[in-house]
């Protein structure tokens, strides 16, 4: 692993939705996530970092240090077992060894071995326990620019299960749709964490990499034609930073183009937005791009 991150970052960024479903919300029939009042559409923080976390697992699994913890079908306690069999001590139930030197070698080999846990962090205290980690990293919701409009349209199989059915009528479906959502997510990258967890400079390069190519792993046909807009990060000049997030997150704007105002139309693509940076500044921090801009937003 290389340097752990020295400096603290805050970053915004943007992706879109194109005739698909982002994030389905299972307590309401799958209905894309909205926030019941303004009807700005919701993506989690926990889908994010799954699509993250897969694309991990899909591009650098191989890898020493790089496994994903949180991953489909696994076995939390297997995993711990394995931080006990290598460093040779004996689990026992639901309690850390009493030696704290102990304790902390174990938390620290599943932060080195697992590119998640060092970078979300993680709760291990299970039957097996590994501790609990605080990850540098923390994303909020995803929040659309603008209200939404959720689409609902029948679908029909023509097939059957069993051959009892033949004769029946088709299954009728439902699929959601929304036409066209421009999204607005904040993250935030603490290099005091970083120091503890182990998250270093090739993991933030490769949390880059992730936020520009997470959507190329994750398609279906539910979620439409998802995809990065922007990223832009805010990098401090310390650990501790040299200003709130809040105030650098306001520098930063997304808005309808005026043509699109003034004749009351809805966005359809990102072109129809303007995204800016706008203002100074503070002394000491600068300012990157994480993902490439390849389109007319500017």
């Amino acid at each position: 692993m290389s340097t752990p991150v020295q400096n603290r970052y805050d970053f915004v960024y943007f992706f879109d939705v194109t005739d698909g479903n982002p994030n389905g919300d299972p307590d309401a029939g799958n209905l894309p996530r909205i926030d019941p009042e303004t009807n700005q559409g919701l993506v989690t923080d926990v889908c994010l970092k799954r699509k993250i976390r897969n694309f991990v697992s899909e591009t650098h699994s191989e890898m020493p240090g790089q496994r994903i913890y949180g991953r489909e079908k696994a076995v939390l306690n297997s995993l711990h077992n394995e931080a006990y069999l290598a460093l040779e001590l004996k689990p026992e139930p639901k309690k850390l060894p009493k030696d704290e030197q102990k304790a902390k070698s174990l938390t620290d080999w599943m932060c080195l071995n697992f590119f998640d846990i060092r970078t979300f962090g993680a709760v291990m205290s299970t039957d097996v326990n590994c501790g609990q980690v605080r990850g540098p990293l923390q994303l909020t919701f995803a929040r659309s620019i603008d209200p939404i409009v959720s689409a609902e349209f029948a679908i029909t199989r023509c097939a059957v299960t069993n051959e009892k059915d033949i004769d029946k009528e088709r299954t009728i479906g439902r699929k959601f749709n929304v036409p066209y959502g421009l999204y607005r997510c904040h993250g935030f990258i603490n290099a005091s964490l970083a120091e503890k967890t182990g998250f270093s400079e090739e993991d933030l390069k490769l949390l880059k990499e992730a936020l520009n190519s997470m959507f190329e792993t994750d398609r279906s046909a539910a979620r439409g034609l998802m995809a990065p807009v922007r990223c832009i990060a805010f990098r401090h000049g310390g650990k501790l930073g040299d200003a709130r997030a809040d105030q650098l997150f306001s520098l930063v704007t997304a808005q309808l183009r005026p043509e699109l105002k003034a004749e009351n139309r809805p966005a359809r693509s990102r072109s129809d937005y303007i995204i800016e940076l706008a203002g100074d500044v503070p002394e000491g921090i600068s300012v990157e791009e994480w993902v490439p801009s390849f389109s007319a937003v500017v």
